[in-house]
C-alpha cells in the first residue's frame, strides 16, 4: 500500500480522519471536486446534505477506480460545504457512514472541511476533492 495513515502523539485523535498520511507510491491521482451528480449529471439528494455527501464519496471512489486507485490510496480529502456550521456535522458524518457501508470501507485520510458561500449550482451543498498516491 502506498499510503500509511497516522495519528501522531501530541495531536488529537479524530474519528472522521487521520492527522497525517505518508505516501510512498510513485504516481499521484488528483480527483476534481465531486458533487452529488449521478452519471447523467442529475443532482442526487437535492436539499439533503447527508445524501449529497454520500454521493460525493461514491463519486470519488468511482473516479479513483477509473485511475486504478481505491479509497485505500487516498492521501488527502478536501470537503467544501455550503453555509457550514458545526450543527451540520451529524449530517456530514451520516453521509460518510452511508458511503462507507456501500463501499465496504471508510475513507479516513487527512481531511480539510471548508465552509463556502456557494458551489457551482444552488442545488449542490457539498463538494469533495481528493488526492491519492499509487505505486
Amino acid at each position: 500500500m502506498a499510503i500509511t495513515l497516522l495519528n501522531p502523539d501530541g495531536l488529537p485523535k479524530i474519528d472522521a480522519y487521520r492527522q497525517v498520511s505518508v505516501a510512498t507510491g510513485s504516481r499521484l491521482v488528483f480527483v476534481a471536486g465531486q458533487v452529488s451528480w449521478d452519471d447523467q449529471g442529475v443532482t442526487v439528494g437535492e436539499g439533503d446534505l447527508a445524501a449529497q455527501v454520500e454521493r460525493c464519496y461514491l463519486n470519488v471512489a468511482t473516479a479513483l477506480s477509473g485511475a486504478g486507485a481505491s479509497l485505500a490510496d487516498l492521501a488527502k480529502l478536501t470537503v467544501y460545504v455550503v453555509g457550514w456550521t458545526p450543527d451540520k456535522m451529524p449530517l456530514l458524518m451520516a453521509g460518510i457512514a452511508r458511503a462507507a457501508e456501500t463501499l465496504g470501507t471508510a475513507p479516513l485520510p487527512p481531511a480539510s472541511l471548508i465552509g463556502v458561500a456557494a458551489l457551482d449550482v444552488p442545488e449542490h451543498l457539498v463538494e469533495v476533492e481528493a488526492t491519492a498516491v499509487i505505486d
